[in-house]
């Protein structure tokens, strides 16, 4: 019982805003305690496993929320509640997130894995809304956006044939430090400018042009 009074997630926010990843959440969380058909319909869970499925229903849900929803005893009547307050939520969020699938590029990122995170960000959301996001899919986005200037480098990872989107995005890092350094060494020398000394050639070049000045020992007499 200590187990299950542990917050395993954020709360589900008045506002609903977090409404689709909390119930991936609790679904997921109440099947590994073995609690996930108290919350389905026409169930036969016991009294004792209705009991401990509400208490974790009611720990991760916002103050306001368990105030609306003091009386609630069934977890069922309780999770179909909160279904029916922001299902509706998806008529709104799957529009703009198909709207920011439709506009991603990867040259507007500044490194692949914030590019990733946006990936993932927008395609989570796509399917908690019944959308059918493919791997396939994954990799034309990523393949069609490339910034111009990596035309060639596109067309290589093309032909290597990739089927999954792991498969890809785990050598872009590679390369993407590889071009970090190569424009550090470019900005360091840049074409067609002259190699600077090494440090020994240096120290060499001022120890033999540099004149020995002989100092003057004057001896005085006690």
């Amino acid at each position: 019982m200590t187990d299950i009074m542990k917050r395993k997630f954020v709360v589900l926010e008045i506002s609903g805003k977090n409404y689709m990843t909390w119930v991936l959440d609790v679904e997921i969380h109440l099947d590994a305690k073995g609690l996930g058909d108290a919350i389905k319909d026409k169930n036969k869970a016991s009294i004792q496993d209705c009991a401990k499925a509400l208490i974790f229903l009611r720990h991760h849900l916002d103050e306001g929320l368990n105030t609306e929803y003091l009386i609630v005893k069934d977890p069922l009547v309780l999770w179909n509640g909160l279904k029916e307050r922001y299902d509706n939520l998806k008529l709104v969020t799957l529009p703009q997130t198909r709207y920011d699938w439709a506009h991603l590029r990867l040259q507007d990122f500044k490194s692949v894995s914030e590019y990733n995170f946006a990936m993932f960000r927008i395609t989570s959301k796509l399917k908690l809304c019944g959308d059918s996001i493919t791997d396939y899919d994954m990799l034309e986005k990523m393949f069609k956006t490339f910034h111009a200037s990596n035309m060639v480098l596109q067309q290589k990872y093309r032909e290597k044939g990739f089927k999954k989107y792991f498969e890809l995005i785990s050598l872009l890092p590679m390369a993407e430090r590889n071009n970090d350094l190569l424009m550090r060494n470019h900005e360091n020398r840049p074409t067609g400018s002259t190699p600077l000394h090494e440090v020994d050639e240096v120290y060499t070049h001022y120890a033999k042009v540099e004149k020995v000045v002989p100092v003057a020992v004057v001896v005085t007499k006690e």
